[in-house]
C-alpha cells in the first residue's frame, strides 16, 4: 500500500538518476505553465481563493477583526519563516466550524489539483504537535475590494498568500516557505515519503548532465544560513551570484532547468505558478545561477540534497538537509 506522502512522479533509486529521460521545454508545457509569450492567469480578486477569503473576511466578528487584521503596509505581511505562527489565534480555537472550513478551501485552491490533498496531509502531519491543521494560524491585512488585501497562512513548514495580486510584480503574495519531515526530524539519504524530495531528484539531474569545468563552478561548499526573511534577501545583482551561470549551458542543459522550474511550481495553483514564470523570464532566464552544496550530503553520495537556483530578483532554496526546508522569493525587481 502506497504512503499518502507519495510523491506524484514514481519513486525510483538514486542511482537512476541519469537514466531518466529529458523532457525539455515539453515538461514546462506538461505541467500547464505558459511558455515565454504566451498568455497567462495571474491571480485576481475573483479567483477562487481570493473570493473565499473576501467572504471569510465579512464573516468575522468585530472581535475577530481586532485580533487577526492588519493594515495593509504592516511590516508582518511580507515575513516568512521556516516554524512561526502569524499571531496567537489558531483556526480550531478562535473561528467558527464554517470559517474555519472556508480557511480550508482557500488553502486547497492555492495548490494545483494534483499535489492539493497532498499538501494538506503534509500540513496536518507537520502541525500534529499543534493540533493539525487547526493549530495554524492566519492573518489579513487590508481590505477586500481596494485592490491592497492579502491573506496570509502560517504554521510549521508552512506560510502561504493569497493576495489576487494586490501585490505588483510579485509572485505568491511575497515569500512563501514549503517543507516537510513525513518520518523523522533527520531523513536518510532517500528522504523516504517526503512529498517535496522530487524536486532535488529533478535538479540532481541538471547536474549530472553538467561536465567537469561546470561542475567546478556549481558544486560549492556549504550553503546559505536560515533566517527568516534574511534567506530570501535578493541581491538585485547577477554578477555577485553564487555557482553556475544558466546562460552558460548548452541548450538542452537550458531545457532541463526550465523542467526543474516547471516540477518546482507543480505544487501550487497555475496562476501563481504561472506568474512566478513570466516575472523570472521577463527579469532574464539566462541570468538564474544554479549551485549544489557538497558538504550538506547526506550518506556522502553525491546526490546533492541541498541546492538553489538563484537570480537578482529571485530565489529558490532547497535545504534537504536534515529534512526539507525550501525558501522562495520571486519578484519583477529586488
Amino acid at each position: 500500500m502506497s504512503s499518502p506522502f507519495s510523491p506524484l512522479r514514481p519513486d525510483f533509486s538514486r542511482r537512476d538518476f541519469i537514466k531518466t529521460g529529458l523532457g525539455g521545454l515539453a515538461a514546462v508545457s506538461a505541467a500547464g505553465l505558459a511558455l515565454p509569450g504566451s498568455s497567462f492567469a495571474a491571480p485576481s480578486a475573483t479567483s477562487k481563493s481570493e473570493t473565499l477569503a473576501a467572504t471569510l473576511y465579512k464573516s468575522l466578528s468585530e472581535e475577530q477583526r481586532k485580533a487577526v487584521c492588519y493594515a495593509f503596509d504592516d511590516p508582518l505581511r511580507q515575513k516568512v519563516d521556516n516554524n512561526w505562527h502569524i499571531n496567537k489565534q489558531s483556526l480550531a480555537k478562535f473561528y467558527s466550524a464554517d470559517q474555519q472550513q472556508m480557511v480550508r478551501e482557500i488553502f486547497t485552491g492555492l495548490h494545483s489539483p494534483e499535489y492539493a490533498e497532498r499538501v494538506m496531509q503534509q500540513v496536518e502531519h507537520d502541525n500534529a504537535g499543534d493540533g493539525g491543521f487547526g493549530g495554524a494560524a492566519i492573518a489579513m491585512f487590508g481590505e477586500p475590494g481596494t485592490g491592497k488585501f492579502e491573506f496570509v497562512f502560517t504554521g510549521r513548514h508552512v506560510t502561504r498568500r493569497c493576495d489576487g495580486d494586490s501585490v505588483e510584480g510579485t509572485a505568491f503574495g511575497g515569500p512563501i516557505f514549503y517543507g516537510h519531515a513525513p518520518r523523522t526530524f533527520n531523513e536518510t539519504a532517500d528522504h523516504p515519503d517526503n512529498i517535496y524530495w522530487y524536486q532535488a531528484k529533478r535538479a540532481n539531474e541538471v547536474f549530472q548532465m553538467l561536465d567537469g569545468k561546470q561542475r567546478e563552478v556549481a558544486l560549492l561548499d556549504t550553503s546559505r544560513n536560515e533566517e527568516g526573511n534574511d534567506t530570501v534577501k535578493l541581491t538585485g545583482k547577477s554578477a555577485e551570484l553564487p555557482g553556475l551561470p544558466v546562460g552558460s549551458l548548452s541548450q538542452d542543459q537550458r531545457d532541463h532547468v526550465r523542467k526543474v522550474m516547471a516540477d518546482v511550481l507543480a505544487p501550487f495553483r497555475k496562476e501563481d505558478s504561472e506568474e512566478a514564470i513570466k516575472l523570472i523570464e521577463a527579469a532574464g532566464f539566462d541570468k538564474l545561477h544554479l549551485s549544489f552544496y557538497q558538504k550538506e550530503d547526506i550518506g556522502n553520495d553525491g546526490v546533492w540534497d541541498v541546492w538553489q537556483i538563484e537570480g537578482p530578483s529571485m530565489v529558490w532554496y532547497f535545504r534537504g538537509k536534515p529534512h526539507v526546508h525550501v525558501w522562495v522569493n520571486v519578484r519583477a525587481n529586488a
